[in-house]
């Protein structure tokens, strides 16, 4: 059965309310946003309220401080730059792979994320699905300018197309500090100092994000919350019998999936593995929707085949085109779940050059967002909710 497509209006009008907003992780306009959403899921007929959570604003400022250190350690000697090399790699690999989050908390203090908790379908069905997005909204750099990528995919479209993972961005973050302590270690003069500029580099960039406002996010990722907006007023209309659903939005998922942590600390000890799954959203405009096979800055994680099929059997049901095979060397909410253990599968999108257009500027707008992809992840999160909710126990 083909589904509704919602209106696209309506879709237009949630990107365009929060756009306003300035969402920096932990911010007062993080915070207006979970109250908006919160608001309108009720209004749609969902059980829905803003869950305060202790979490940590940047990501780039711990781990500008490992770089910074890493860089003077390099400078001092061998043995200095053995241990001070060691630590930076270490604690960068622990603040971008889900890690204990030890620099952060030794060097910063905890706010509070806004994560958005709403509730709809059957509360006293034996499935769960908890459907994924975040409200705020990153600050910009020198570093997402996309010139040269946008250069490169013009120039060599059939390079492009043989890729399947994007850059691995974080690789030369920890090379860096791993050169230092390698030189260090060895006694080797060239790695040291490479590892020092390196490093330098490094803390230049995420100095100049700390310094920065938040872009307005429209496709990352107010275009997911669109999407909840519009599952919860296709619950209303056509309720699903047989499957409970969550409209999960959450807070400082830009600052490194602080207010997922929230959720999970405060909800997974309550949601049953073996029948809870997790659909998780991210930045489902840019006009190609992609259901990633694996993710991870560090390593590839794969997400859940199973429901992965499950998904793009609901695309071609709906008539959805969804790409496959490709995996993203980033991070998104969908890795903590996954890492718990839940059947998890996280849906993107890209453009005609496989790029995220006006990813982490401040041209992420809300006429820049194509407004039809996201009306087809909207349809998608509907076909999967009735397909999981129909499939056999």
């Amino acid at each position: 059965m083909r589904l509704p497509r919602p209106d696209i209006s309506q879709l237009r009008a949630v990107v365009e309310r929060l756009a306003s907003l300035e969402r920096l992780p932990t911010s007062a306009g993080e915070r207006e946003a979970a109250q908006w959403i919160a608001l309108r899921l009720r209004e749609l007929g969902a059980r829905a309220a803003v869950e305060e959570e202790a979490a940590y604003a940047s990501y780039a400022r711990p781990i500008g401080l490992l770089t910074a250190l890493a860089a003077f350690c390099g400078t001092r000697g061998r043995l200095a730059a053995a241990i001070g090399g060691t630590i930076a790699a270490a604690g960068i690999v622990d603040e971008i792979s889900y890690g204990r989050r030890w620099t952060r908390r030794i060097t910063a203090r905890a706010r509070s994320a806004y994560n958005v908790v709403g509730e709809a379908g059957d509360p006293a069905a034996e499935r769960t699905l908890v459907v994924m997005a975040h409200h705020d909204a990153a600050p910009t750099g020198v570093v997402f300018d996309h010139t040269a990528e946008r250069w490169f995919a013009s120039r060599y479209p059939g390079v492009v197309e043989r890729i399947t993972q994007n850059p691995p961005m974080w690789w030369p973050v920890v090379a860096g500090p791993a050169l230092v302590a390698a030189g260090g270690a060895l006694g080797l003069r060239r790695p040291r100092l490479a590892g020092v500029m390196v490093s330098a580099l490094a803390t230049a960039a995420f100095a100049d994000i700390a310094a920065r406002r938040a872009v307005p996010g429209a496709n990352d990722n107010l275009s997911a919350v669109a999407v909840l907006v519009a599952l919860a007023a296709a619950l209303r209309e056509r309720p699903v019998p047989g499957l409970r659903v969550i409209l999960f939005s959450a807070g400082a998922e830009e600052a490194l999936q602080e207010g997922v942590r929230g959720f999970a600390a405060r909800h997974f000890p309550e949601l049953d593995r073996k029948s809870t799954f997790f659909l998780n959203l991210d930045t489902v405009g840019s006009g190609r929707l992609v259901l990633l096979e694996a993710e991870g800055p560090i390593r590839l994680e794969p997400y859940d085949r199973d429901l992965n099929e499950l998904v793009a059997r609901c695309a071609a049901e709906q008539g959805i085109a969804v790409m496959r095979g490709l995996s993203s060397r980033n991070s998104t909410d969908g890795v903590v779940p996954n890492r718990h253990g839940y059947p998890t599968s996280t849906l993107v999108s890209v453009d005609g050059l496989k790029l995220l257009p006006h990813y982490h500027r401040h041209s992420d707008r809300p006429e820049h967002v194509d407004y039809e992809c996201v009306a087809d992840a909207a349809v998608l999160a509907e076909a999967v909710a009735r397909a999981l909710a129909a499939a056999p126990r």
